[in-house]
């Protein structure tokens, strides 16, 4: 890391949710945390957030999708700091649908915020984070692992990332930065509405697939409001991967990520796996 002092770290995606609390448990910590977001009108959460845990943040606008947006948001953090420590890739989008009741527009949609736009930030932050020794950091999922039945596109993009930043990671290290991914599993945050989706028009709208997604979603629902854990909680393994003296490319966020992800990658033939997810659309 940087010897230089205090550590700059920029994280996107924090109007709500993980990268509200990360922003906040971040500047607790002692980092100058430039906190990013779209649309800085719905920075109000993330201010009062920030005041009442009695730290300052700079927000400034981002917009994953729009490279100007990242090269202005990067240019004025290395004008008004003179260097980057730490990027933290938390914006997303929700996604449900599957292949023959979506369009191939919308998949692209998906991908475009969920995996290109962890690629432009990335690639603008690199050579800063190269200087500075720094860390990259990407929020994915579980759903980064292990396949999701109506979440296709949701998890072919974060597919994208795991792959894209475990074969970053070595040539990364190789000059100085250290490479992670956070998965987190089911989150008490605002994602699931931010889908994009009204619920009960896309069962009747399924088709053949209604049954299967109205079982889906009855599990997804009960996940959400019953098991989720914390956006702090979840904040706590990004805070980890800033703040540990090795971090570990691969974090979970809780007990049930950790098993549930444990599935998947001990098993090889895709078994366990399958009858996992076979079993939430009965």
């Amino acid at each position: 890391m940087s010897s230089q002092s205090p550590k700059v770290v920029l994280i996107t995606g924090t109007s709500s949710g993980i990268g509200l609390a990360a922003a906040v448990s971040a500047a607790r910590a002692g980092w100058t945390t430039v906190a990013t977001l779209r649309d800085p009108s719905r920075s109000g959460a993330l201010r009062k957030a920030a005041a009442e845990a009695g730290v300052d943040l700079d927000i400034r606008r981002l917009d994953v999708t729009d490279e100007a947006s990242i090269t202005s948001a990067i240019d004025g953090v290395l004008a008004d700091y003179g260097h980057l420590d730490a990027v933290v890739n938390n914006a997303g989008a929700g996604h449900i649908g599957t292949l023959e009741n979506e369009s191939v527009a919308d998949v692209r949609k998906v991908m475009e915020v969920n995996f290109f736009g962890v690629l432009n930030v990335s690639k603008a932050a690199m050579p800063h984070l190269r200087t500075a020794g720094g860390r990259l950091i990407t929020v994915t999922s579980v759903g980064g692992v292990i396949g999701q039945p109506f979440n296709e596109a949701y998890c072919a993009a974060k597919f994208a990332v795991e792959g894209y930043m475990e074969s970053l990671a070595p040539l990364a290290a190789a000059h100085g930065v250290s490479v992670s991914v956070i998965e987190p599993g089911a989150v008490a945050t605002e994602f699931v509405a931010n889908a994009g989706v009204d619920l009960d028009e896309a069962v009747a709208d399924a088709g053949v697939y209604a049954p299967q997604l109205n079982a889906y979603l009855t599990r997804m629902a009960t996940q959400f409001l019953d098991g989720a854990q914390t956006s702090e909680g979840a904040a706590e393994s990004v805070l980890e991967a800033l703040t540990a003296d090795e971090p570990a490319f691969r974090l979970q966020t809780s007990d049930w990520a950790r098993g549930f992800v444990g599935t998947k990658l001990t098993d090889v033939d895709g078994s366990a796996t399958l009858g996992l997810t076979t079993s939430w659309l009965a």
